[in-house]
Protein backbone atom coordinates (compact mmCIF):
# COMPACT_ATOMS: atom_id res chain seq x y z
CA UNK A 1 0.00 0.00 0.00
CA UNK A 2 1.48 3.34 -1.04
CA UNK A 3 1.68 6.33 1.30
CA UNK A 4 -1.21 8.16 -0.35
CA UNK A 5 -3.57 5.22 0.01
CA UNK A 6 -2.40 4.61 3.56
CA UNK A 7 -3.30 8.19 4.43
CA UNK A 8 -6.70 7.76 2.78
CA UNK A 9 -7.35 4.59 4.78
CA UNK A 10 -6.36 6.15 8.09
CA UNK A 11 -8.54 9.19 7.49
CA UNK A 12 -11.50 7.06 6.36
CA UNK A 13 -11.26 4.83 9.44
CA UNK A 14 -11.03 7.84 11.73
CA UNK A 15 -14.03 9.49 10.07
CA UNK A 16 -16.18 6.36 10.33
CA UNK A 17 -15.20 5.93 13.99
CA UNK A 18 -16.17 9.54 14.62
CA UNK A 19 -19.55 9.10 12.90
CA UNK A 20 -20.33 6.02 14.97
CA UNK A 21 -19.30 7.81 18.16
CA UNK A 22 -21.51 10.81 17.40
CA UNK A 23 -24.57 8.84 16.29
CA UNK A 24 -25.94 5.81 18.10
CA UNK A 25 -28.14 4.87 15.16
CA UNK A 26 -26.51 5.38 11.77
CA UNK A 27 -26.69 3.35 8.57
CA UNK A 28 -24.75 2.97 5.34
CA UNK A 29 -26.99 2.98 2.27
CA UNK A 30 -25.22 0.51 0.00
CA UNK A 31 -25.74 0.14 -3.74
CA UNK A 32 -23.41 -2.91 -3.53
CA UNK A 33 -21.12 -1.22 -6.08
CA UNK A 34 -17.42 -0.31 -5.75
CA UNK A 35 -17.58 2.77 -3.50
CA UNK A 36 -20.04 1.18 -1.12
CA UNK A 37 -17.94 -1.96 -0.93
CA UNK A 38 -15.03 0.23 0.23
CA UNK A 39 -17.22 1.51 3.03
CA UNK A 40 -18.65 -1.94 3.74
CA UNK A 41 -15.16 -3.33 4.23
CA UNK A 42 -14.01 -0.36 6.32
CA UNK A 43 -17.05 -0.79 8.59
CA UNK A 44 -17.42 -4.57 8.86
CA UNK A 45 -13.75 -5.54 8.97
CA UNK A 46 -13.24 -3.33 12.01
CA UNK A 47 -16.60 -3.80 13.71
CA UNK A 48 -17.65 -0.16 13.44
CA UNK A 49 -21.15 0.37 14.83
CA UNK A 50 -22.74 1.44 11.57
CA UNK A 51 -25.52 -0.67 10.07
CA UNK A 52 -25.74 -1.46 6.36
CA UNK A 53 -28.81 -1.77 4.16
CA UNK A 54 -29.56 -1.95 0.46
CA UNK A 55 -32.57 -1.06 -1.68
CA UNK A 56 -33.84 -4.10 -3.55
CA UNK A 57 -35.82 -2.34 -6.27
CA UNK A 58 -37.07 -5.53 -7.91
CA UNK A 59 -35.13 -4.68 -11.08
CA UNK A 60 -31.52 -5.16 -10.06
CA UNK A 61 -29.00 -7.26 -11.98
CA UNK A 62 -28.50 -10.80 -10.70
CA UNK A 63 -24.84 -9.90 -10.19
CA UNK A 64 -25.81 -7.06 -7.87
CA UNK A 65 -28.09 -9.26 -5.80
CA UNK A 66 -25.25 -11.78 -5.63
CA UNK A 67 -23.19 -9.24 -3.71
CA UNK A 68 -25.48 -9.72 -0.69
CA UNK A 69 -24.33 -13.33 -0.51
CA UNK A 70 -20.73 -12.26 -1.12
CA UNK A 71 -20.85 -9.91 1.88
CA UNK A 72 -22.38 -12.65 4.02
CA UNK A 73 -19.65 -15.09 2.99
CA UNK A 74 -16.79 -12.65 3.57
CA UNK A 75 -17.93 -10.76 6.66
CA UNK A 76 -20.70 -12.90 8.16
CA UNK A 77 -23.08 -9.95 7.89
CA UNK A 78 -26.64 -9.98 6.55
CA UNK A 79 -27.32 -6.76 4.67
CA UNK A 80 -30.83 -5.54 5.43
CA UNK A 81 -32.95 -5.16 2.30
CA UNK A 82 -35.74 -2.68 1.76
CA UNK A 83 -38.25 -3.34 -1.01
CA UNK A 84 -40.79 -1.07 -2.72
CA UNK A 85 -44.45 -1.47 -1.85
CA UNK A 86 -45.73 -4.11 -4.25
CA UNK A 87 -49.21 -2.59 -4.55
CA UNK A 88 -47.72 0.74 -5.64
CA UNK A 89 -45.38 -0.97 -8.13
CA UNK A 90 -48.29 -2.94 -9.57
CA UNK A 91 -50.39 0.21 -9.95
CA UNK A 92 -47.57 2.07 -11.73
CA UNK A 93 -46.97 -0.78 -14.17
CA UNK A 94 -50.71 -1.20 -14.77
CA UNK A 95 -51.21 2.49 -15.47
CA UNK A 96 -48.05 3.23 -17.46
CA UNK A 97 -46.30 0.03 -18.49
CA UNK A 98 -43.22 -1.81 -17.27
CA UNK A 99 -40.55 0.24 -19.07
CA UNK A 100 -42.32 3.56 -19.66
CA UNK A 101 -39.45 5.45 -17.99
CA UNK A 102 -37.65 5.49 -21.36
CA UNK A 103 -40.36 7.81 -22.67
CA UNK A 104 -40.54 10.48 -19.96
CA UNK A 105 -38.19 11.95 -17.35
CA UNK A 106 -41.17 12.53 -15.04
CA UNK A 107 -42.27 8.91 -15.32
CA UNK A 108 -38.70 7.74 -14.83
CA UNK A 109 -38.43 9.82 -11.66
CA UNK A 110 -41.77 8.48 -10.48
CA UNK A 111 -40.46 4.95 -10.93
CA UNK A 112 -37.31 5.87 -9.01
CA UNK A 113 -39.44 7.34 -6.25
CA UNK A 114 -41.53 4.20 -5.95
CA UNK A 115 -38.67 1.71 -6.14
CA UNK A 116 -35.92 3.67 -4.37
CA UNK A 117 -36.88 6.90 -2.62
CA UNK A 118 -39.88 5.63 -0.64
CA UNK A 119 -38.00 2.50 0.54
CA UNK A 120 -35.03 4.72 1.46
CA UNK A 121 -37.28 6.94 3.54
CA UNK A 122 -38.47 3.87 5.44
CA UNK A 123 -34.90 2.66 5.89
CA UNK A 124 -33.88 6.02 7.36
CA UNK A 125 -36.99 6.58 9.48
CA UNK A 126 -35.30 5.47 12.71
CA UNK A 127 -31.77 6.88 12.28
CA UNK A 128 -30.09 10.17 13.13
CA UNK A 129 -27.56 9.91 10.30
CA UNK A 130 -26.75 8.03 7.12
CA UNK A 131 -23.60 7.30 5.15
CA UNK A 132 -23.22 7.22 1.36
CA UNK A 133 -20.50 6.32 -1.13
CA UNK A 134 -20.89 9.45 -3.24
CA UNK A 135 -17.79 11.09 -4.73
CA UNK A 136 -17.41 14.58 -6.21
CA UNK A 137 -15.92 13.47 -9.50
CA UNK A 138 -18.83 11.17 -10.32
CA UNK A 139 -21.24 13.75 -11.67
CA UNK A 140 -21.91 17.47 -12.09
CA UNK A 141 -24.63 17.26 -9.41
CA UNK A 142 -22.01 16.08 -6.93
CA UNK A 143 -19.28 18.63 -7.65
CA UNK A 144 -19.97 20.57 -4.43
CA UNK A 145 -20.35 17.47 -2.27
CA UNK A 146 -19.21 17.79 1.37
CA UNK A 147 -18.00 15.03 3.66
CA UNK A 148 -20.64 16.09 6.16
CA UNK A 149 -23.92 17.80 5.40
CA UNK A 150 -27.47 18.04 6.63
CA UNK A 151 -30.22 16.09 4.94
CA UNK A 152 -32.82 18.76 5.61
CA UNK A 153 -35.89 17.01 4.13
CA UNK A 154 -35.27 13.99 6.37
CA UNK A 155 -33.91 16.10 9.26
CA UNK A 156 -30.86 13.88 9.77
CA UNK A 157 -27.11 14.14 9.27
CA UNK A 158 -25.54 12.81 6.09
CA UNK A 159 -21.94 11.74 5.58
CA UNK A 160 -20.04 11.19 2.33
CA UNK A 161 -16.67 9.83 3.54
CA UNK A 162 -15.37 9.25 0.00
CA UNK A 163 -16.28 12.72 -1.27
CA UNK A 164 -12.73 13.60 -2.33
CA UNK A 165 -11.63 10.10 -3.39
CA UNK A 166 -10.79 9.43 -7.01
CA UNK A 167 -11.81 6.33 -8.92
CA UNK A 168 -8.17 5.21 -8.70
CA UNK A 169 -8.29 5.55 -4.90
CA UNK A 170 -11.39 3.36 -4.79
CA UNK A 171 -9.90 0.57 -6.86
CA UNK A 172 -6.52 0.72 -5.13
CA UNK A 173 -8.36 0.19 -1.83
CA UNK A 174 -10.47 -2.68 -3.15
CA UNK A 175 -7.41 -4.45 -4.52
CA UNK A 176 -5.26 -3.83 -1.43
CA UNK A 177 -7.84 -5.38 0.89
CA UNK A 178 -9.14 -7.98 -1.59
CA UNK A 179 -12.71 -6.72 -1.17
CA UNK A 180 -15.48 -8.55 -3.07
CA UNK A 181 -16.70 -6.52 -6.05
CA UNK A 182 -19.67 -6.66 -8.37
CA UNK A 183 -18.68 -8.66 -11.51
CA UNK A 184 -20.40 -6.04 -13.66
CA UNK A 185 -17.56 -3.61 -12.98
CA UNK A 186 -15.23 -5.80 -15.05
CA UNK A 187 -17.75 -5.67 -17.91
CA UNK A 188 -17.70 -1.88 -18.27
CA UNK A 189 -20.19 -0.85 -15.59
CA UNK A 190 -18.46 1.64 -13.26
CA UNK A 191 -21.83 2.85 -11.93
CA UNK A 192 -24.59 0.30 -11.41
CA UNK A 193 -28.30 0.86 -10.85
CA UNK A 194 -31.40 -1.00 -12.00
CA UNK A 195 -30.81 -3.35 -14.94
CA UNK A 196 -33.03 -1.58 -17.53
CA UNK A 197 -31.57 1.82 -16.58
CA UNK A 198 -27.87 0.92 -16.67
CA UNK A 199 -25.57 0.07 -19.57
CA UNK A 200 -21.84 -0.43 -19.94
CA UNK A 201 -19.98 2.78 -20.79
CA UNK A 202 -18.05 3.39 -23.98
CA UNK A 203 -14.36 4.40 -24.15
CA UNK A 204 -13.95 8.02 -23.11
CA UNK A 205 -17.33 8.33 -21.38
CA UNK A 206 -17.54 9.43 -17.76
CA UNK A 207 -18.32 6.91 -15.05
CA UNK A 208 -22.02 7.85 -14.81
CA UNK A 209 -22.69 7.88 -18.55
CA UNK A 210 -24.27 4.43 -18.36
CA UNK A 211 -26.94 5.55 -15.89
CA UNK A 212 -30.19 6.75 -17.53
CA UNK A 213 -28.09 7.13 -20.69
CA UNK A 214 -31.04 8.48 -22.70
CA UNK A 215 -31.24 11.61 -20.49
CA UNK A 216 -29.08 14.73 -20.35
CA UNK A 217 -26.21 14.68 -17.86
CA UNK A 218 -27.73 17.21 -15.44
CA UNK A 219 -30.92 15.18 -14.80
CA UNK A 220 -29.18 11.99 -13.67
CA UNK A 221 -30.29 11.85 -10.05
CA UNK A 222 -33.07 9.61 -8.81
CA UNK A 223 -34.13 11.60 -5.76
CA UNK A 224 -32.17 9.68 -3.14
CA UNK A 225 -29.74 12.57 -2.77
CA UNK A 226 -32.09 15.54 -2.64
CA UNK A 227 -29.39 18.06 -1.74
CA UNK A 228 -27.51 17.30 -4.97
CA UNK A 229 -30.55 18.21 -7.04
CA UNK A 230 -31.10 21.44 -5.11
CA UNK A 231 -27.49 22.53 -5.68
CA UNK A 232 -27.83 22.15 -9.45
CA UNK A 233 -31.22 23.88 -9.52
CA UNK A 234 -29.81 26.83 -7.59
CA UNK A 235 -26.79 27.06 -9.89
CA UNK A 236 -28.99 27.02 -12.98
CA UNK A 237 -31.29 29.65 -11.49
CA UNK A 238 -28.33 31.88 -10.74
CA UNK A 239 -26.91 31.46 -14.25
CA UNK A 240 -30.25 32.38 -15.82
CA UNK A 241 -30.35 35.65 -13.85
CA UNK A 242 -27.21 36.75 -15.65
Amino acid sequence: MNAQLQARVERLDALLDSIAARHQNVKLASSLAAEDMVLTHAILSRGVKIGTFSLNTGRLHAETLGMIDAVKARYGYDIEQFHPRQDVVDAYVRDHGLNVFYESIDLRKECCHIRKVEPLNRALSDVSAWVTGQRREQLVTRAELHEEERDEPRNIAKFNPLADWTETDVWDYLKAFEVPVNPLHARGYPSIGCEPCTRAIRPGEDSRAGRWWWESRDTKECGLHITNIKVVEEALSSALRF
